[in-house]
């Protein structure tokens, strides 16, 4: 009998191009015009996945935002990725926003990824194994269809799919 095939559906971002695509926004808010004066600071710590966005007032923060985002989507990392929090006041009247990097799927996350393929009514096997999603089913076609709704669910967080076997 042939071996069921699997994949694991994941959400995990590449800090390396995080940090390259943060080096390049705060390098291209350095030489902008209107934000040279700025001074601007965008300092990412990898350890606790947090950017951090140091300015002095509203323009320059949803300036330096759309810029990060740029330089994000041309790295190939998704924009669901990032989680913003309400920006704060820090001193000498500026700016502080912390944006947290999701990476791992959540228990709530995972849960609605096994909902949604268990409403399609198809035979295959999900498994909630720590921050991933495991998909096993007879029939590839059937793991096609998977990752197709997984893709047109439009979910509020980055999943990807990996760890193909078949």
């Amino acid at each position: 009998m042939a071996k069921p095939a699997s994949f694991d559906i994941v959400s995990e971002i590449d800090l390396q191009e995080v940090d390259n695509a943060v080096n390049q926004a705060l390098k291209e808010i350095h030489q902008r015009y209107d934000l040279k004066d700025s001074k601007t600071e965008l300092e990412l710590n990898k350890k606790d996945k947090k950017i951090t966005i140091n300015t002095k007032d509203d323009y320059t923060y949803k300036q330096s935002m759309d810029i990060l985002e740029n330089k994000f989507i041309k790295r190939g990392i998704s924009l669901k990725a990032m989680k913003p929090k309400e920006p704060e006041n820090a001193a000498n009247g500026r700016l502080k926003i912390i944006i947290d990097l999701q990476s791992g799927l959540s228990k709530d996350d995972a849960k609605k990824i096994t909902s949604l393929i268990k409403e399609m009514k198809i035979k295959v096997n999900t498994q909630i194994m720590d921050d991933k999603v495991r998909v096993q089913g007879a029939k590839k076609d059937d793991l096609q269809d998977v990752i197709k709704a997984v893709k047109e669910a439009d979910f509020d967080f980055h999943t990807e799919f990996v760890n193909y076997q078949g």
